[in-house]
C-alpha cells in the first residue's frame, strides 16, 4: 500500500474512534455517570463516624471493600455497617454523604447506624 492511502485509513480509523468516543458521553438520565460504561452503576460517597463506649473515629468503610472494588451502593453499605455493630467495633455509626447513580445525585445519610436515603 502506498503511504498516502495508509495515512488517509488511519486518520478515517482515528477519526471513526473518536465519534464512537464522544458519542459515549452523550446525555443520559442524572447529572453523573453519563459515560455508557457507568450509567448502570451506583457509587456513594460518604463521611462516617463510629462511636465505641462515648469515644468518637472516623470510619472508612471503603477498607471493608474486596480489592479492586470501588462501587458502593447504599445495600452494601449497610451490610458493612452490620457488621461493623455486630463485631462490636462500634455502638453507633453516623455519617452524611451523597449517592451517585444514573438517577443522579441524592443525599444519603447514616443516622443509628442506617442508612436512610
Amino acid at each position: 500500500m502506498h503511504a498516502s492511502v495508509l495515512s488517509t485509513v488511519q486518520i478515517a480509523v482515528t477519526l471513526g474512534l473518536v465519534a464512537w468516543m464522544i458519542t459515549g458521553f452523550t446525555r443520559l438520565p442524572g447529572r453523573w455517570l453519563r459515560w455508557k460504561m457507568f450509567c448502570r452503576a451506583t457509587f456513594t460517597i460518604i463521611s462516617l463516624t463510629g462511636t465505641k463506649d462515648g469515644r468518637t473515629e472516623p470510619v472508612n468503610v471503603y477498607d471493608y471493600l474486596s480489592p479492586g472494588s470501588f462501587i458502593l451502593g447504599p445495600p452494601q453499605l449497610q451490610t458493612i455497617l452490620d457488621h461493623l455493630i455486630g463485631s462490636g467495633r462500634y455502638d453507633r455509626i453516623d455519617g452524611h454523604g451523597r449517592v451517585l447513580s444514573a438517577r443522579g445525585e441524592q443525599p444519603v445519610e447514616v443516622r443509628s447506624s442506617r442508612v436512610v436515603l
